[in-house]
């Protein structure tokens, strides 16, 4: 299958880690899908992330009987965010699709898109109003988590959305300029701004396979994204020690005010425990919150390559992105 140059060309990202059980189902859907958007042209881009099974074998497979599948193979796992920034680097359309291999998200909903960005939509992104198959823990924090970063945040966040989108070439172009290691792509697509369109889907729960997120990956990831996004926690910790401060310094005028005009005696070890428990565990966390930005600062300084690729396809790969 050759690619006609008179028509546009649409790559489809798929990021991959231990996924052998759902890709062929994705790969037959998709085929399908390509199979009826007879207008367009389609790279199906693989990043296999380091996986453990047979997911390499199963994309190099497909790659045999069909000339539009190529595959990024990582020289270890990077995890999902330095995986699409690789699939960013190594795309060859006009547009781009990023859908996650484990069909959560339907690829039914690609022609949709397609019809936006013709319309003129630079970034066409799918809002899950529903999630099947995950738990109310997991709904209520995602849920949250998008909340209280808008909170803290002039940006307009894309919230209960996830990667399942289309970027036009030029946001794929903008995105690639921002090398940062520790990566929020979600709030990077509100960042770079453009035309947006918003679409609405039922998430289906995984088609097989089992999850490769736990709450330890959701938690570094919730971090990351609000201390790539906004220094309010900074100013919070700022503002927190001032108002302590002035309590400290009201409470101290009582004490004295007590003692001088009535004699009273100033009592309680316990309640004096209590108060220097209480301010040494704030300036604890207050240090730990510096301690995440500094840090953040200390990876980025070191100007390390994102990523190192193994092999673009069949051949090794000795370029460093």
């Amino acid at each position: 299958m050759d690619f006609d140059e008179r028509k546009k060309l649409v790559t489809i990202l798929i990021p991959a880690y231990n996924e052998h059980e759902v890709i062929p189902l994705l790969y037959n859907r998709l085929l399908k899908l390509m199979g009826e958007q007879t207008k367009y042209d389609f790279e199906l881009l693989f990043v296999n992330d380091g996986s453990k099974d047979n997911t390499l074998e199963l994309i190099k497979s497909f790659r045999e009987k069909d000339s539009r599948v190529n595959y990024v193979n990582l020289s270890r796992n990077y995890g999902k965010e330095i995986a699409m920034i690789a699939g960013f680097d190594y795309l060859k359309g006009d547009c781009l699709v990023i859908i996650d291999a484990d069909l959560q998200d339907p690829p039914e909903l690609i022609p949709e898109m397609l019809d936006y960005w013709e319309q003129g939509y630079d970034d066409v992104y799918a809002r899950r109003t529903s999630r099947k198959g995950e738990s109310i823990l997991k709904k209520l924090t995602s849920w949250g988590f998008y909340r209280t970063l808008q909170s803290m945040t002039n940006i307009e966040i894309q919230k209960d959305t996830g990667d399942f989108r289309l970027l036009d070439r030029r946001c794929v172009e903008a995105i690639k300029k921002m090398r940062e290691s520790q990566r929020y792509t979600k709030g990077l697509y509100s960042w770079i701004g453009y035309k947006k369109k918003e679409i609405l889907y039922d998430r289906d729960s995984r088609a097989a396979g089992k999850t490769k997120w736990n709450y330890r990956k959701l938690i570094n990831l919730s971090i990351d994204g609000i201390t790539s996004f906004t220094t309010s926690p900074l100013r919070w910790a700022a503002i927190a020690g001032i108002l302590t401060s002035i309590a400290g310094f009201i409470y101290m005028l009582i004490i004295i005010f007590k003692t001088i005009i009535f004699g009273v005696d100033v009592s309680g070890y316990a309640s004096m425990m209590v108060v220097i428990l209480f301010l040494g565990g704030i300036q604890l966390i207050f240090l730990g919150l510096i301690g995440e930005y500094l840090g953040r600062a200390f990876y980025e300084a070191k100007g390390r390559p994102l990523y190192f690729i193994d092999t673009y396809n069949e051949e090794k790969e000795t370029n460093i992105k």
